[in-house]
């Protein structure tokens, strides 16, 4: 088994990105995008005044091309172009039409999915969950919806390669923005490809195998694939591949407890041979060590002992959202105390569960506060969203299930546009928004990178006034990303959200699930040791490098058909205590397993003869047997052949045949077939054979 991890990516927008050759099968994990560099380009200007005058920015950058003179990193040195989108950085290195399978884990993982499946000799079988695969159409057409702002204002490029990608134009911009196109190694480059269109993403979702968690699939009737929930989000998921020789899980960005989409469901992953860990998130937070703490008395010692019940008992006593509820409960009193000074509060979101939990906090401390202010959601898909979250009960967690078995809404949403406290608006130029829009509101809208889409407009509109509020997510430079919209006199808070397991529960949790064998990220090793584990052997992966994992799994396990299985013909075999029968068959794979059935040509054969034999004959039991049989025979003098084997010479009845033993070979030569015939009966009667 052969693995590389080709991207350990960038939190929650930016899952990470592998390769596995598994069984002959080359299996891509996650197709995702980096969003996040979209931040070197400007975003298209509002009005007149949005940007200095037009051509003095072109004479001041004409001068500095000529003066090659490194400013301070600006507005004016964003990349003024239609944008371009930075996948995996290897990935363009592969040959997609060697790629078998493709598994998507989360929403975000399949962002990237239609630069493939859009290019010539992509044969992959894509597999991913229901509702992954629904909100991942929804932010993909999203993206395609934005980016058309883009190209009315830029237009069509009149080649294939934008200017903005060439050498002369890279070597010219700010160190700061050169590292994002060309990575701190400048082997990035070839990961930039133009945003693909709405048939593009069509077409990917026709290629994709819509899955429900366990639902188990057949890839060639060799590999056995499920998916389980693994709680980071409505959809994601974590994988199972079962294959006759090795069983593997697959654990992504994972968290036990959530509080809308259904738990992390760890249970059924024990047992399995082989992980591969994947979850990176506790990179991006190491600061959480030490105040995890306090807010988890019990240490990893004391988990690790624990069985699988207790370990969810005890992950649900810890709390693990106790800090994100936290959080969303401060970012809640900033935005009331904003709308209250007067100012508006924007929301740059593409985290659907952050959304839904602020919507409802929000709203409850709204109404306690008895202020009436307008709640807007403005997205092209945002209607769609909305009515698909009424609709999957399954996917959800066990308390918004209850809810529906209560006579309850789902989500807090449902009753607040009924009530008319909410408004739901595809654009901020809708005729329904701009007979509704009163002000202070809150706002909820894409995109969070802030290049494209009705944040642009909104943060143009707000960014002077102190009163206002911008709540930004993590995942990027939140100065890079500002720099359009300076000077900034609004509110600026930008929060970290948990993103996956946290550091402590990370070896308990790989010690519950009983593995033999663990791949695990190198960069987490100084935080989280398991080299210690005596009862599973620990493999460290680093990006970019390939890992060669051994197979622990020594034997397979076949079903035998009934009528083939009553045909053996057992032999206890001389040197070893079992017994062995020879059969003839038909040896089939499917569903993940050997099948041995009857020929066609297996009733014509009655008669079980020895065919099949090893070792190397006693000389003197060989003798004793031909004797038994009425043949004399004499042995020779070891002597040495042209190989310098040492070999011995049997002659028999005066010298019509011989047997010549070696230590690679036994060779018989007989006057007449009824005389080999006799010794070869000799032979088996003191070999092993079937």
């Amino acid at each position: 088994m052969k693995f590389t991890c080709l991207s350990k990516g960038g939190g929650f927008h930016f899952p990470p990105c592998h390769m596995l050759n598994f069984c002959g099968f080359r299996i891509l994990f996650d197709c995702p995008v980096d969003l996040s560099a979209l931040t070197i380009f400007s975003p298209v200007p509002t009005g007149f005044d949005s940007f200095p005058d037009e051509e003095s920015c072109d004479f001041e950058f004409v001068t500095e091309k000529r003066q090659k003179v490194e400013k301070p990193l600006g507005a004016n040195s964003l990349i003024r172009a239609e944008p371009w989108y930075k996948t995996v950085k290897s990935l363009h290195l592969w040959n997609i039409s060697q790629i078998d399978v493709i598994l998507i884990s989360s929403p975000m993982g399949m962002l990237g999915l239609p630069f493939l499946t859009r290019m010539k000799g992509f044969s992959s079988k894509v597999y991913v969950t229901e509702a992954s695969a629904r909100l991942g159409q929804l932010m993909m057409d999203d993206l395609v919806s934005m980016h058309v702002e883009f190209r009315q204002f830029y237009g069509c490029e009149d080649s294939g390669f934008p200017q903005w990608l060439r050498h002369e134009e890279l070597e010219l911009l700010p160190p700061e923005l050169r590292e994002v196109v060309l990575g701190k190694d400048g082997t990035e480059l070839g990961g930039w490809m133009p945003l693909y269109s709405a048939a593009d993403v069509k077409d990917c979702m026709q290629k994709s195998h819509k899955l429900k968690y366990a639902e188990e699939v057949y890839y060639n009737g060799i590999l056995a694939i499920k998916a389980f929930s693994s709680g980071l989000e409505i959809g994601s998921c974590n994988w199972i591949i079962n294959a006759p020789k090795r069983d593997i899980v697959y654990i992504s960005s994972s968290t036990f407890v959530s509080a809308h989409a259904m738990t992390f469901n760890y249970c059924a992953l024990q047992g399995i041979n082989t992980i591969i860990y994947s979850d990176f998130s506790s990179l991006r937070v190491m600061g959480d060590v030490e105040d995890e703490n306090n807010y988890f008395p019990q240490t990893a010692d004391k988990l690790s002992s624990l069985s699988s019940q207790e370990l969810a008992e005890s992950s649900l006593n810890m709390d693990e959202h106790l800090e994100e509820r936290e959080k969303l409960g401060f970012i809640c009193s900033c935005a009331l105390e904003c709308v209250k000074a007067g100012g508006s509060v924007l929301v740059p979101t593409n985290r659907l569960g952050t959304l839904l939990q602020l919507l409802e906090q929000i709203s409850a401390l709204l109404e306690s506060s008895a202020m009436e202010v307008s709640i807007y959601i403005i997205s092209s898909v945002a209607d769609e969203l909305l009515a698909f979250l009424n609709v999957i009960p399954e996917w959800l967690c066990k308390q918004r299930q209850e809810r529906l078995f209560s006579g309850e809404q789902l989500f807090a949403h449902v009753e607040l546009i009924r009530r008319k406290k909410l408004h739901v608006v595809p654009a901020v130029h809708s005729s329904k928004l701009l007979t509704n829009w009163q002000e202070p509101c809150i706002v909820f809208s894409p995109h969070w990178t802030m290049r494209f889409g009705p944040v642009v407009h909104l943060l143009r509109r707000w960014c002077g006034n102190p009163n206002s509020l911008l709540i930004l997510e993590d995942g990027f430079d939140p100065k890079l990303a500002l720099l359009p919209f300076e000077p900034i006199a609004m509110k600026v808070l930008q929060c970290v959200f948990p993103s996956g397991l946290k550091l402590q529960k990370v070896e308990p949790l790989i010690k519950t699930l009983l593995p033999k064998i663990v791949l695990f990220p190198e960069d987490l090793k100084p935080q989280i040791s398991l080299s210690n584990a005596k009862s599973f052997s620990v493999f460290h992966y680093t990006e970019d490098d390939t890992l060669h994992v051994p197979c622990q799994k020594d034997s397979s396990v076949f079903e035998i058909a009934t009528d083939l299985a009553s045909q053996f013909h057992w032999k206890k075999l001389m040197q070893e205590n079992f017994n062995i029968s020879r059969l003839k068959g038909e040896l089939s794979i499917d569903h993940g397993k050997y099948h041995l059935l009857v020929g066609k040509e297996q009733g014509s054969s009655s008669k079980h003869s020895s065919l099949l034999h090893w070792g190397s004959p006693d000389v003197q039991k060989l003798l004793a047997a031909l004797s038994k049989m009425g043949i004399n025979g004499s042995l020779e003098q070891g002597i040495s052949d042209t190989e310098s084997e040492t070999v011995h010479v049997v002659h028999v009845q005066d010298y019509k045949g011989l047997i010549k033993v070696g230590t690679r070979s036994t060779v018989i030569s007989a006057a007449d077939e009824s005389l080999a015939s006799l010794i070869f009966e000799a032979v088996d009667s003191v070999l092993d054979g079937i």
